[in-house]
């Protein structure tokens, strides 16, 4: 016998589809979602399906958009493309406020292990991008194996292409302790050390 009665328990199976939802918290998404009034309940759902239907990827870096190009595409010149694996990396860069250069979403990175090659993620239409107003692509994909992978793949690709090809540094956080610190991290650290 189910412990929840099956509208609830189907929330919360939806809900767990999640990322980084477990069963705990889809069951509290679900109490709080039961809790609401109707009215909110509708608003919330109905929220869901108009994002469905507005947002779509850009047709240009494959970045989020409620229109074909998106309003960095629009507005920036696109001398200098920072590569991202995700459209929420365009955000965390964004919120810097300091790049003011154009973006690639490549939806994914190279993972053997997943099954995911070159031709699954978005690598032939970045080099579609590379026209001769391009002078810098800057590699900004996660230091993770996989994400240092496709930065080496995709470098290894464009500097045929006289193109200016740089990774973001890594190294040890601000606030972070010597101690702490794995040693792939501390040893990036060292090597990409620079003059003060």
């Amino acid at each position: 016998m189910d412990v929840f009665i099956e509208p609830i328990g189907r929330l919360i199976n939806q809900f767990s589809k999640l990322p980084g939802v477990g069963k705990k918290t889809a069951q509290r998404y679900a109490y709080k979602i039961i809790g609401m009034t109707e009215a909110e309940a509708k608003e919330f759902a109905e929220s869901i399906i108009y994002c469905k239907q507005k947002v779509r990827y850009c047709k240009v870096c494959g970045n989020f958009t409620e229109e074909e190009v998106c309003e960095i595409c629009k507005r920036r010149q696109g001398t200098a493309i920072c590569v991202v694996k995700e459209p929420k990396d365009v955000i965390a860069m964004e919120k810097l406020h300091e790049f003011k250069g154009v973006y690639h979403v490549l939806h994914g990175v190279i993972s053997p292990m997943d099954g995911i090659g070159p031709n699954d993620i978005r690598i032939k239409e970045l080099l579609a991008r590379i026209d001769g107003t391009v002078q810098e692509v800057i590699m900004a994909t996660n230091p993770d194996v996989e994400g240092e992978a496709t930065a080496m793949y995709i470098a290894k690709l464009l500097k045929p292409l006289g193109v200016n090809v740089t990774r973001l540094a890594h190294g040890i956080p601000v606030g972070g302790e010597l101690e702490y610190t794995d040693e792939v991290t501390l040893s990036r650290a060292l090597s990409e050390r620079k003059s003060i």
